[in-house]
């Protein structure tokens, strides 16, 4: 019996794959194109410069893929001048390729993967381009897990307590967060020597002071606008995919590609280059800034943003990679904040010009400003680190090595403000003023309560930045003082949960969480560790925690091709994938850590709660769950 399934023409080449069972666990995967008169396919077994030209790729590890490929088609030699003339086999007409694979475990109904191939002509070549693939197998044994619970009604929980809205929570403090950036980037050297140049450009070029102060505001304005608009491709992506930020925070090699950049940045502030958009392009805006209309104050604006970007490009990185997990709208409301931040002296300034007297002097301590921040970026480059580490598990950065860096960067901070660490650009510290001494102090501090993090103690629990490192049981001691043995949710085993309730006669606490989340990590150190709270989730519930980010790939029956409630066809491949699109289907959220509360029939007792940082309210939410857990029950009783 064979099966086919027609797949997207997203290259030069139209493919088709079907599956042919040939004995017990062994198919034949088959791989058909028409062909393309303007290109050479090349043979599905050839090795150009030791890399292969057509391979399979299939999430489950455990399916044996075997070679040589069976080819079917009018091959010929082809020599390519590419590669010092070797030869080579192509295709230019109808071409077939099959592939026998194995099954140790279980068969499943469909089979996803991809078919990746190369083509070229000529001088131009193009390798192992992706078509993604699924086929039915004969004999296949469907999935059970579900993705959709029908029995979830989350307009009628039985009691209305949670929160009402799971979108939304904490946008003021992302936007305070965002104007924290856009402050410290005004105490840079691209951007603090502009205020009062651009003030007085207003002031003195306007014929009426109430002309000056109107321009100057709107110059501020459209600053804010423009750092608004840089939002608007997330909300374009996430109305695709509402997942889709949150994956892409979470990515193992985006967040190391961040720490690399991060590191860039560093280098930067340290004085050894300068970060720049092409100079042609800031010279075209800056050329269209000289008109009086009010395009002019706009392109004015435009340069603005362009030639401090050396300065605001890496604060606002920082921005949007600490808040793309949350979606658009924090993304939006954080630049909204830093355009704030940025736009508010040109306004305030030119309202009252008599303030810019009271502006420091732009001098060396500009430059000092921008070398800390330097510092503070490489801390923040080890945080992404941190996450791919977290992610992947694979445990070279635990929770003391981490906060080892942290150390070592505040020491360093802490020197250079002495005048022990010098970099370009820096001339000697003469004297130490009283806000270089205040720095000095702060840094000092903060190092000094860093350092407790490396012992295995209970002073090892940093409250003050709960979250942030890796979890205290990701230690690098055998026996961590502080990792809380109480509370252990069973790990995305959704199916258990619901049996063990069902045994246990108690109702399921549902936790999404992620190996990368910050705010999950502080619910669990902070309000799960109450006293109260504890005792209730251990207790009361039967608690399961799914990890949205968990990269492990599901079993090959697991992996399916779904269809969500908005018509979006997508691809279940990881375990995250299977937790992420549950909450998103089920719970309308993909922020975490959300917690829903379930009868073990499956039906929804309360509202759903986000982050709370209040261990008393939580512990509220949990007790109206057990009241609705028992109302529920006595109603079916009835």
């Amino acid at each position: 019996m064979n099966s086919t399934v027609k797949g997207q023409d997203s290259t030069a080449y139209k493919w088709e794959v079907s599956s042919k069972k040939i004995q017990d666990k062994v198919y034949e995967l088959t791989f058909t194109t028409a062909g393309n008169n303007n290109w050479q396919l090349y043979g599905a077994n050839e090795s150009i410069s030791d890399v292969p030209s057509v391979e399979i790729e299939l999430a489950d590890s455990s399916i044996e893929i075997n070679k040589p490929f069976k080819e079917t088609g009018e091959g010929k030699a082809f020599k390519n001048p590419v590669f010092d003339n070797a030869s080579f086999k192509v295709y230019e007409g109808p071409a077939s390729f099959t592939a026998t694979i194995t099954f140790k475990g279980s068969i499943p109904a469909v089979l996803l993967g991809t078919f990746r191939f190369t083509y070229g002509k000529g001088d131009e070549f193009y390798p192992l381009n992706a078509y993604a693939f699924s086929v039915p197998l004969e004999g296949g044994v469907a999935t059970t897990s579900k993705v959709k619970v029908e029995s979830f009604d989350l307009k009628n929980p039985v009691s209305s307590c949670g929160d009402d809205d799971t979108g939304g929570k904490g946008l003021f403090s992302i936007f305070l967060l965002g104007m924290l950036g856009g402050f410290i980037a005004l105490f840079t050297p691209c951007v603090f020597p502009l205020i009062p140049l651009t003030v007085s450009f207003f002031t003195k070029k306007s014929q009426h002071k109430k002309k000056g102060i109107a321009n100057a505001t709107i110059y501020g304005l459209f600053i804010f606008l423009i750092y608004i608009l840089l939002s608007i491709p997330f909300h374009l992506i996430s109305g695709v995919n509402p997942e889709i930020l949150n994956n892409i925070s979470t990515n193992v090699w985006l967040n190391i590609f961040f720490f690399l950049i991060f590191v860039f940045f560093a280098i930067s502030f340290f004085g050894y280059f300068e970060i720049g958009l092409p100079s042609g392009l800031a010279n075209k805006i800056d050329s269209r800034s000289g008109m009086s209309s009010l395009g002019g104050i706009f392109f004015m604006a435009l340069t603005l943003a362009i030639v401090s970007f050396s300065c605001t490009g890496p604060i606002l990185g920082s921005l949007l990679a600490g808040t793309a997990a949350e979606g658009a709208w924090p993304l939006t409301v954080g630049l909204a904040g830093f355009g704030l931040a940025l736009a508010l002296p040109f306004a305030l300034f030119a309202m009252f010009p008599g303030w810019l007297q009271s502006l420091p002097k732009s001098g060396g301590w500009l430059t000092s400003v921008k070398v800390v921040l330097g510092f503070l970026e490489l801390a923040m480059a080890v945080k992404f680190l941190s996450n791919a580490d977290l992610v992947k598990q694979w445990g070279f950065l635990k929770r003391e090595v981490f906060m080892g860096i942290w150390v070592a960067v505040g020491i360093l901070i802490v020197l250079y403000l002495l005048g022990k660490i010098r970099f370009p650009h820096d001339s000697p510290v003469k004297k130490f003023s009283k806000t270089r001494i205040a720095f000095i102090v702060f840094f000092t501090v903060a190092t000094l309560y860093f350092v407790p993090g490396l012992t295995n103690t209970h002073s090892a629990n940093l409250r003050l930045i709960s979250g942030f490192p890796p979890p205290l049981c990701y230690s690098l001691y055998k026996n961590p003082v502080n990792c809380e043995k109480g509370i252990e949710p069973l790990r995305n085993d959704y199916e258990e949960a619901l049996q063990l309730a069902k045994k246990e006669n108690k109702p399921v606490l549902i936790d999404f969480t992620g190996w990368a989340c910050v705010n999950c990590r502080r619910m669990e150190e902070n309000v799960w560790t109450d006293e109260k709270v504890g005792e209730l989730i251990k207790d009361k519930f039967i608690i399961v925690s799914l990890y949205v980010d968990e990269r492990r790939a599901l079993p090959a029956t697991q992996q399916v091709e779904y269809t969500t409630k908005s018509g979006v066809q997508k691809k279940i491949i990881t375990v995250g994938d299977k937790w992420a699109t549950f909450q998103s289907e089920n719970f309308d959220a993909v922020a975490q850590p959300q917690y829903a509360i379930i009868s073990p029939d499956e039906k929804i007792l309360t509202k759903t709660k986000g982050y709370t940082p209040s261990a008393k309210e939580f512990a509220q939410w949990l007790e109206c769950g057990i009241d609705a857990y028992k109302k529920g029950t006595q109603t079916a009783s009835k």
